[in-house]
């Protein structure tokens, strides 16, 4: 037997890499020429999973076109594995593995699949770990809470006992309805004055602000009818309207003690369109909307970093909305739920908002992080 020929391993290759008996995406981050490393001198990353996973591996656990010599891969025996194995936590769901799963799945239907496959309670199921008392005597402001989601965030909050003030364009009997110890109408986040009116109709402060407000045209949206009247609209609602907002509650001095929380999508992962958008694109007032939200979002949890309000994206999940009505033949095939039960999963995320988690993408179907 030849000895091993590392030399065609460059830091940020792509490899498959061995773990607990099964092959992953990796990248290698370093590839050492030391004696002690001699029998593993490559360390990578597994794609998906944070640095605390990262592990030294030899030929053995590697498969690459750089691996050069006799030595063929093979994986760990059952007594490694065994030993490696041990319980952590993916977004709430405990699983075995040797690692900590950091990031959401692109694939939706995928995602879906592999939820039921491994019966994951915290994503079929939020009412298993949702603990709604957390809301209890909280101040909550919720903008746009006429229907859907935000009626839905509505209803739930009051149901736990939070003292919800919601804001909405027109009134309407559900709304009136709904538990709100305060409806303000007329309120359009496309407007700063607009909001600098609200946040003047407020008192005392807010423990949360859950900026909600969206705009999703049911058009075609392609390179051949591109509709720029309505990209520039959803840009400007979900794009500018959360900064809008968030800077009309600072500036009356409504945002001291606050966590922000922006509901926002998917869609605006730009790594996620090269999976979701494959082959076709498409969609271009939705996805850069949602991207300028999250750019927004992320630099307004830095500028008040230093007043300690953190500022998170939730992607709400697939919710069986009339926004999403367009998409109902995919409904069940993606695992779409009833906008009650989405309020649950942003809320779970929700109460779990710290300064550690300010500038984070989460995705409140599995609690993981959605990349950029």
């Amino acid at each position: 037997m030849t000895d091993i020929d590392y030399s065609g391993f460059t830091v940020g290759m792509l490899v498959s890499a061995e773990s607990e008996g099964k092959f992953y995406s990796a990248q290698v981050v370093t590839v050492s020429t030391s004696a002690r490393r001699k029998k593993a001198p490559v360390k990578v990353h597994f794609m998906g999973y944070t640095a605390e996973s990262d592990e030294w591996v030899g030929a053995s656990r590697l498969r690459s076109k750089a691996l050069a010599g006799e030595l063929q891969p093979k994986a760990a025996n059952a007594k490694q594995q065994q030993n490696k194995s041990k319980w952590v936590k993916v977004g709430d769901e405990p699983r075995q593995s040797s690692r900590k799963e950091r990031y959401s799945m692109a694939d939706q239907v995928a995602r879906f699949e592999r939820a039921n496959k491994q019966n994951n309670r915290r994503y079929l199921d939020i009412t298993t770990v949702f603990k709604g008392e957390a809301w209890k005597d909280k101040r909550v402001l919720v903008v746009g809470a006429s229907k859907g989601l935000g009626l839905e965030l509505l209803k739930e909050l009051s149901a736990q006992g939070a003292e919800v003030l919601a804001t909405c364009r027109k009134s309407n009997a559900e709304i009136e309805a709904a538990g709100a110890k305060k409806v303000i109408s007329e309120v359009e986040v496309t407007e700063y004055d607009s909001l600098k009116k609200m946040a003047d109709q407020l008192d005392g402060r807010l423990d949360y602000v859950i900026y909600n407000a969206g705009y999703f045209p049911d058009v075609k949206d392609n390179l051949e009818t591109f509709q720029d009247a309505e990209a520039i609209k959803q840009i400007d609602v979900c794009g500018l309207g959360p900064v809008r907002c968030v800077s009309a509650l600072k500036n009356t001095g409504r945002l001291d003690g606050s966590k922000v929380v922006v509901v926002t999508s998917q869609a605006g992962s730009i790594k996620w369109r090269f999976t979701q958008n494959k082959d076709e694109g498409g969609n271009y007032g939705h996805h850069m909307s949602r991207a300028a939200c999250n750019i927004a979002a992320a630099l307004m949890s830095e500028e008040l970093k230093q007043m300690e309000i953190p500022v998170v994206m939730v992607h709400p999940g697939f919710n069986r909305t009339t926004m999403t009505s367009k998409y109902a033949h995919i409904w069940d095939k993606e695992g779409a739920v009833e906008a009650a039960i989405g309020a649950k999963r942003v809320l779970h995320e929700a109460s779990k908002v710290t300064m550690k988690t300010s500038g984070k993408f989460i995705n409140a179907e599995d609690g993981l992080e959605i990349p950029w």
